[in-house]
């Protein structure tokens, strides 16, 4: 019999505050986001490795705030006041990757007036990234002595609790159940990052679906190899 042809549907994981898992890693973060808008500084950064969680915390701020989200590319193109306009705060994802770029001095005068007229209308600015303002290759000393005000959440690694309910929650996102020996076994193998554990789910998924088979320690065994061949 022949593998079942897999068709790569779109896959929508919650970005709800009840679909976000809170541990002792992100606690402080989650914290911060609870506290707003009652903030020492006009602008929060978010911290953290890839695939931590950053994101998926800035859109349940998002949610909570109604706050708007600008991309670089927004950023550069706009008027800040009108991206801010009737917003009570805005979300900045992963600016320091753009930031990473060699010729980024627009965006930092642009960044720069956001910043002003958010501060000047009462607006709370969430910044996200694995890196925090003070380690950017600013130039403007103007922006970079503004962005340092602002207070800084770490997001730490994770630790066995939580890779778990990660694990859980990846494969519930694909209509998935797995029992407690396939969390126990991938706990013991798989590199601790969400990154990691996003690829396996990623890969079990759709070896399942190929074999039409459910998602058991054998399966998940020959994913690990898969990926991890050495």
């Amino acid at each position: 019999m022949s593998p079942q042809l897999v068709m790569n549907f779109e896959h929508r994981p919650g970005l709800e505050l009840e679909d976000f898992l809170v541990a002792d890693c992100n606690r402080d973060a989650v914290a911060w986001i609870d506290r707003w808008p009652d903030w020492p500084s006009p602008a929060l950064f978010l911290r953290g490795p890839i695939g931590s969680g950053k994101s998926h915390l800035g859109q349940v701020f998002v949610a909570k705030t109604k706050a708007v989200a600008i991309t670089p590319e927004e950023l550069l193109a706009n008027d800040p006041r009108g991206l801010l306009s009737d917003a009570g705060a805005c979300l900045l994802d992963d600016m320091d990757i753009a930031f990473e770029e060699k010729d980024h001095a627009g965006l930092e005068v642009a960044l720069l007036h956001l910043y002003n007229t958010a501060r000047e209308a009462g607006i709370s600015i969430l910044m996200t990234g694995k890196t925090p303002p003070s380690r950017w290759p600013l130039q403007l000393a103007d922006l970079s002595s503004r962005l340092k005000t602002a207070s800084v959440a770490d997001i730490g690694p994770p630790d066995d609790a939580l890779l778990a309910g990660v694990l859980v929650k990846q494969f519930a996102d694909r209509q998935l159940r797995i029992d407690s020996d396939v969390v126990a076994f991938v706990q013991l193998r798989v590199e601790r990052s969400f990154v990691a554990l996003g690829r396996l789910v990623e890969a079990a998924d759709r070896l399942a679906l190929s074999e039409k088979r459910r998602i058991t320690v054998p399966l998940v065994r020959r994913v690990l190899r898969e990926l991890n061949p050495d």
